[in-house]
């Protein structure tokens, strides 16, 4: 007759036999399945599942690219918009203009209110057209505003034209 193995932890040092030991976590990371000890669920292989994927969508590089793209070809085309508001093609027969800049070439002109001290110019007559002489320009002038002292001629961008100034 064989003896039974004794109760408990045969390799418990300095432990009364009848107390419980703690159990062991399962070895390889799979949860144990009651009624199977040590035995991973079938059909789970040896890598952790992979965890659910958030119902957010998450944006591409590309799409940040884009985005990026059309909003500062937007800011261009504001900023363009804003700034030529005020160009001296959108000026009108009586409005006052200040020049920018010193360059005969390039005057900078721009419209102003007449009462602000930056006013230097104000428009006696505005001609549609082409007027590619100094001459030319000051004749049309001399047809259309008597009292003019300077021209200005603007074309290549689609609207030429020519504005008669005096000095305010």
């Amino acid at each position: 007759m064989s003896t039974p193995p004794p109760q408990g932890n045969p390799f418990a040092q300095n432990q009364p036999a009848g107390q419980p030991q703690a159990p062991y976590p399962p070895q390889g990371g799979y949860p144990q399945q009651p009624g199977q000890p040590g035995i991973p669920p079938q059909g789970a292989g040896p890598y952790a599942p992979v965890p659910p994927q958030p119902s957010g969508r998450k944006l591409s590089f590309k799409t940040i690219k884009n985005i990026v793209i059309v909003v500062a070809v937007a800011g261009i085309a504001i900023g363009g918009w804003i700034t030529s508001r005020d160009d001296a093609n959108t000026a009108a027969v009586g409005d006052c203009m200040h020049r920018g800049s010193t360059n005969d070439n390039n005057p900078d002109l721009e419209v102003v209110e007449c009462s602000d001290a930056k006013a230097q110019f104000k428009v006696l007559a505005k001609i549609e057209g082409a007027y590619l002489t100094e001459t030319l320009a000051s004749s049309k002038c001399e047809a259309e505003a008597k009292d003019f002292q300077y021209t200005y001629t603007e074309s290549g961008d689609g609207k030429d034209f020519l504005l008669c100034l005096k000095d305010m």
